[in-house]
């Protein structure tokens, strides 16, 4: 990152700054009328409870949260796609992933971590993440950029879809969806054990199909785990959504099933009690832009209202805000050395890239209802490995990782 310090500083007094007068236009829009919920006729999804659940990968190429404490959420992405997701509590995953698919309708699918080549780049706070995923075959490329809503527990992805110049590609003819893979209050069924299942529903908010995946269990094997709540997590579009559909996951009402096959996806707006998958059909602007958040709530009326306020506000002010208070808190922080005997201009460049991105990621592991409480890590080592819907002495079995307060890390994260 070719910044000198100086100029370092320089970017983050102005994003401070930006950040207030961000906070004020936000909170003038945020009077936003209440959310129009319609239902449909139930068209229940076959073949449950779908593969068994597992977690993502701990190699993350990005993590990130609001710097204040006011949205409970976390957001990972590893492989290119938004990975472990946590709310309300930092230890409380609640997604596999979410990814993008691309159809052109007749000749070919294509699956974000399955099909395209992806590279990653962050903001100076190291926060805010944008990952660029490419098919080179197929001549097109989808730039996301990942932040969180600093007042709401709402991951908000920024998403432009383009052709590749050169390559001849008219995007306005692609089809694009989002893939979610759920396991909602750190379990997600499946399997023969199919144990703390989550189950899945579309609804339309304002003229907008969107899907819902909830969990209301809050009991595991893990005894000290009291505070768990009943999780609803909503899958909205700055877009309308003409169409999306909840599954179980590997079967034919998988979404992913039903266009890797026939190019189109086959609805069902409702899956009970398994692994589920929601894939939502989206409809990018004729500039090929489009929002998604992924929001939260203790019921299905609160998650769904969450993401109609979170969408409410231009993705510009609410990036604005999240990257101001990144470095408004940055700005607290005492400064490195200017200088580093015997070390080259642009390694000090580096090195004072690296203390603030440490120092941030250091903040940004600590739970926000447990002042204190830093987990080890944002991850799970090996976590895709480990089943998501599986069972211990006849209840869903918790897997903390190191998701989790250790003596040794903690110790470790308050010095620094």
């Amino acid at each position: 990152m070719a910044t000198s310090v100086r100029a370092r500083g320089r970017i983050i007094a102005g994003l401070a700054a930006v950040a207030t007068a961000a906070a004020t236009v936000v909170l003038a829009a945020s009077g936003a009328g209440a959310v129009t919920v319609s239902a449909s006729a139930s068209a229940v999804a076959p073949d449950g409870p779908g593969a068994m659940s597992y977690f993502d990968l701990a190699r993350k190429d990005c993590v990130g949260t609001s710097a204040g404490t006011q949205s409970k959420v976390w957001y990972t992405v590893a492989d290119g796609v938004l990975s472990d997701t946590y709310e309300p509590t930092i230890d409380n995953t609640n997604v596999s992933t979410l990814q993008y698919i691309v159809t052109d309708g007749s000749t070919f699918t294509d699956l974000q971590t399955r099909d395209m080549t992806y590279s990653v780049s962050a903001d100076p706070t190291g926060m805010a993440c944008t990952v660029t995923a490419t098919d080179l075959q197929r001549g097109y490329q989808l730039t996301t950029t990942y932040i969180t809503d600093t007042a709401r527990d709402t991951v908000l992805m920024r998403t432009r879809l383009m052709a590749i110049p050169g390559s001849g590609t008219r995007v306005s003819r692609l089809h694009v969806y989002a893939r979610l893979d759920a396991h909602v209050n750190g379990n997600g069924g499946g399997g023969a054990q199919n144990a703390g299942a989550n189950s899945g529903l579309v609804t339309t908010a304002d003229g907008s199909a969107v899907p819902v995946v909830s969990s209301t269990n809050t009991v595991t094997n893990a005894a000290n785990r009291t505070y768990a709540v009943p999780t609803y997590m909503a899958l909205a579009d700055s877009n309308p959504s003409p169409a999306a559909s909840v599954g179980y996951a590997g079967t034919a009402s998988d979404g992913l099933t039903q266009l890797d096959s026939a190019r189109a996806l086959t609805p069902y707006d409702s899956a009970p009690d398994g692994h589920i998958v929601a894939t939502q059909e989206l409809a990018p602007s004729p500039n090929g832009t489009l929002t998604l958040a992924l929001s939260f709530g203790r019921t299905q009326a609160s998650a769904l209202s969450t993401a109609q306020s979170a969408l409410s506000s231009p993705f510009s002010l609410q990036l604005q805000k999240y990257t101001g208070g990144w470095a408004a808190y940055d700005a607290g922080l005492n400064r490195p050395p200017a200088h580093y005997p015997g070390e080259p201009a642009a390694a000090v460049v580096r090195l004072v890239d690296h203390y603030y991105l440490s120092a941030n990621v250091i903040k940004a592991s600590e739970d926000k209802t447990f002042p204190g409480a830093i987990v080890a890590s944002l991850a799970s080592p090996w976590g895709q490995a480990v089943p998501a819907g599986a069972a211990a002495n006849g209840e869903p079995a918790y897997f903390g990782s190191y998701r989790e307060v250790f003596s040794r890390d903690l110790y470790e994260a308050f010095p620094g």
